[in-house]
């Protein structure tokens, strides 16, 4: 009798240690990503239920993410390509092809000149309004995740392609006009759009915009 309680004693103390664990494992799901004309899209971000995660496409449009066995949805964005989720239902392997229904509410980068002789570049930007992406945890994670042409670590920025007249490497930042000192205190919820300047696009800026200019207008600024 002694011997059977305290098998049954064994069992009810193991049960929910054996639930922890099938509820903590996890799932590699694995697939391509292509956009209207079946060309791979490179440097996708994926989400998972609404979070990004720091899972990207290859330059295959290739890309392998561990989840929890009760994630629920799957989210793939591209700035040029736009965005698409799909249920996870337990699949291993999920494609994608993305076809712009972002609506035009998010730009693709503007390359080119700004004029006929003009041999800058401006280097690209984005419209979030109404953007069906998740908002971000902070300013720098937005403009990591969404913004071309920028490097970004931490709380540093960089314009690629840039060539600095000063010691710092930082771009200058124009908030609604006016140029700050730095963004840590704009959230990524008020921000309407946000365009990169470099070269003889921000030569208005003067040797201040020597190392790039980053513009960001906030849905209460003036358009």
């Amino acid at each position: 009798m002694r011997q059977t309680i305290l098998i049954l004693l064994v069992i009810i103390i193991s049960f929910p240690a054996i639930t922890y664990g099938q509820k903590g494992k996890k799932i590699t799901i694995t697939g391509k990503v292509v956009d209207a004309s079946d060309k791979p899209v490179s440097g996708a971000s994926i989400f998972i239920d609404k979070e990004k995660t720091d899972v990207v496409t290859d330059k295959d449009g290739f890309y392998k993410i561990k989840v929890r066995t009760d994630a629920g949805e799957i989210l793939v964005f591209s700035l040029l390509s736009g965005a698409l989720e799909e249920q996870i239902g337990g699949r291993t392997e999920i494609n994608f092809v993305l076809v712009n229904k972002a609506g035009g509410n998010i730009n693709p980068p503007a390359t080119g000149d700004k004029t006929a002789g003009d041999k800058g570049k401006k280097e690209g930007g984005i419209n979030v309004k109404n953007s069906p992406v998740p908002v971000y945890r902070d300013i720098y994670d937005m403009i990591k995740g969404r913004v071309p042409g920028v490097e970004v670590s931490g709380k540093s920025i960089k314009i690629r392609g840039t060539s600095s007249l000063n010691v710092s490497t930082e771009p200058l930042f124009v908030v609604d006009g006016v140029i700050v000192k730095d963004i840590d205190y704009i959230a990524p919820e008020t921000v309407k759009s946000i365009e990169v300047l470099k070269g003889p696009d921000a030569t208005s800026y003067g040797s201040r915009g020597s190392n790039g200019v980053i513009v960001i207008t906030s849905k209460t600024g003036k358009d």
